[in-house]
């Protein structure tokens, strides 16, 4: 049972107190992520240069740097993804819980259950990338479910395939589900002119304070309960 803010009329002015509330969360998302892909990268290249220097630059030796550099780079890779979606998930909590998502409470959240997170996240990326191999539009529909999705993994025990046809059938079956949609189109072409417009710096606080604010038309149109 979502908490009684939930369930109030969305407004920016909300959102952008649900974000001033979250800010060192948020800020832990966001910097960890972003060092996180950073080493990721970092980690990716030197282990090339040096199983280059060790084997050589020979077809084969190239094909097991790529490998390997794979490998060792998926840790860093897996927690900057973790800490990345928080993004999504600290709105959700909120919501549903009525208390600011602290720093600690994110951090128990993903070290309890990260294995359940990891293959959501995997399975949604998956299904996306094969959405967007058949002619992109499908792909475009399983990404705009993405808020409620993330919702029902952080909130609920459903399962992974229960989450992800909860999540469809809510979105494009239930009586606001295309409204809902239409906003978040609306919501995600304002957020990128605004971090265009800002030189990308903007999109640190307006990313979060449309997940605060989609979180909320979710729930008060009633896809969420």
């Amino acid at each position: 049972m979502a908490a009684p803010i939930a369930h109030e009329p969305p407004s920016i002015q909300k959102a952008w107190q649900a974000f001033l509330q979250h800010i060192p969360v948020v800020l832990v998302s966001w910097v960890g992520s972003i060092v996180l892909s950073l080493l990721a990268v970092l980690v990716y290249g030197l282990t090339l240069v040096v199983v280059s220097a060790i084997l050589g630059s020979s077809d084969a030796a190239v094909g097991l740097g790529a490998v390997l550099a794979q490998l060792v780079q998926l840790p860093l890779s897996i927690l900057a993804s973790l800490l990345s979606v928080l993004l999504v998930a600290v709105p959700a909590l909120y919501y549903e819980r009525g208390e600011v998502v602290t720093i600690s409470v994110a951090a128990q959240l993903l070290s309890g259950r990260w294995w359940r997170y990891v293959l959501a996240g995997l399975f949604f990326s998956l299904v996306t990338t094969i959405g967007f191999l058949l002619c992109i539009l499908p792909g475009l529909a399983v990404a705009l479910v993405t808020p409620v999705y993330v919702n029902r993994i952080f909130v609920t025990e459903m399962s992974i395939g229960e989450a992800f046809a909860n999540s469809f059938q809510v979105v494009y079956r239930s009586q606001n589900g295309l409204s809902f949609v239409g906003l978040e189109v609306l919501v995600g072409i304002v957020v990128g002119l605004l971090a265009l417009l800002t030189c990308g710096l903007g999109g640190f606080v307006v990313i979060p304070m449309a997940s605060f604010f989609l979180q909320n038309v979710a729930y008060e149109r009633g896809l969420l309960r």
